[in-house]
């Protein structure tokens, strides 16, 4: 997807990256064979690594090289990022992940819970070793990824879901992450505390912009595009910024889409209502709307010093912008 290219370009002078994927496989090796082969499911399917990338730059923006502690924190993050997919999974019901099949369909709710719970674990462990700051940023964000995901599944097949509500959502479950993911990254670096707190303004507004551009995505790319079922939201209850703005906007479209939503779609009735959002203003409203925490992560990225890693974070903005069209 175009907002990594820029922050990847970087990484790809050293080896930073695959020291985020060499230590990635080692947090999760343990006593038990079987735990190992369950834990590491994901990991092995690959992956952009997008929140140890922020990490990574976070800290780059210092001009000095990666430490291995910096390394640590990029994978803390990631490990929270991999839990939460195998608790997601759970939820949804899901047969694949990444083009694999997921942990639970090939092991089973329990398990996948419970590796889910190990990653989390272990996460936490590794933010110990990097300080308290760092132990209670991630301990937050894990409660605020719960936070989203409550609020989402409190409204899911609800037709009268906020605009306010689905920004605080997306908050908590995306945006959330991405900011701990840079401001670790600036701590352990030892950034100013000026330069730490524009690097995490940066990943709040890109993760916000992210989710957005993503869940617009879902709802007008191709199933080749996604490489996933197009709709996924729709079909699952999740009513986001592109159907909201729909529906809002009175009018027979949003009247027929409404009497279409409320309950669980599939077939003729899905691609109906797709057509109807694809038709509406909702969708260009919402790529609005991810344009401008876009604009804000690169005003964020322009406090910090453009000879250094700065310049990535501004470019991922603008690669995210060009996306949008």
């Amino acid at each position: 997807m175009a907002p990594a290219s820029p922050l990847l370009a970087l990484l790809g002078d050293g080896d930073d990256l695959e020291r985020v994927e060499t230590a990635l496989r080692s947090s999760v090796e343990t006593d038990d064979a079987d735990l190992t082969d369950i834990a590491s499911h994901l990991i092995r399917a690959g992956g952009k690594r997008l929140r140890p990338v922020c990490t990574v730059v976070s800290a780059r923006t210092s001009g000095l090289a990666t430490s291995d502690d910096v390394v640590l924190g990029g994978v803390a993050v990631e490990l929270v990022h991999l839990g939460s997919l195998y608790h997601d999974d759970v939820m949804d019901e899901a047969d694949t992940r990444r083009g694999i099949e997921s942990v639970n369909a090939r092991w089973g709710n329990l398990t996948a819970i419970l590796a889910g719970d190990f990653l989390l674990a272990r996460a936490s462990e590794i933010a110990a070793s990097l300080g308290t700051e760092v132990a209670a940023l991630l301990a937050r964000t894990i409660g605020r990824l719960c936070e989203g995901e409550v609020a989402q599944l409190r409204r899911a097949f609800d037709r009268e879901r906020t605009e306010a509500e689905y920004l605080r959502s997306i908050e908590g479950k995306t945006a959330s992450l991405f900011s701990a993911a840079c401001r670790i990254g600036g701590l352990v670096a030892g950034l100013p505390r000026p330069n730490v707190d524009a690097v995490t303004e940066w990943g709040l507004a890109f993760g916000m912009a992210f989710q957005v551009f993503d869940d617009v995505l879902d709802l007008t790319a191709t199933e080749a595009e996604l490489g996933k079922p197009v709709g996924h939201d729709l079909v699952e209850g999740v009513y986001t910024l592109p159907v909201i703005r729909t529906l809002a906007e009175g009018g027979a479209a949003a009247e027929e889409l409404g009497d279409l939503l409320g309950r669980p779609i599939s077939g003729a009735e899905l691609d109906k209502a797709l057509a109807l959002v694809r038709s509406g203003g909702g969708v260009h409203s919402a790529v609005d709307t991810a344009r401008a925490y876009a604009d804000r992560a690169r005003a964020a990225a322009r406090q910090l010093d453009p000879s250094t890693a700065g310049a990535a974070l501004a470019g991922a903005a603008d690669a995210l912008l060009d996306g949008l069209g």
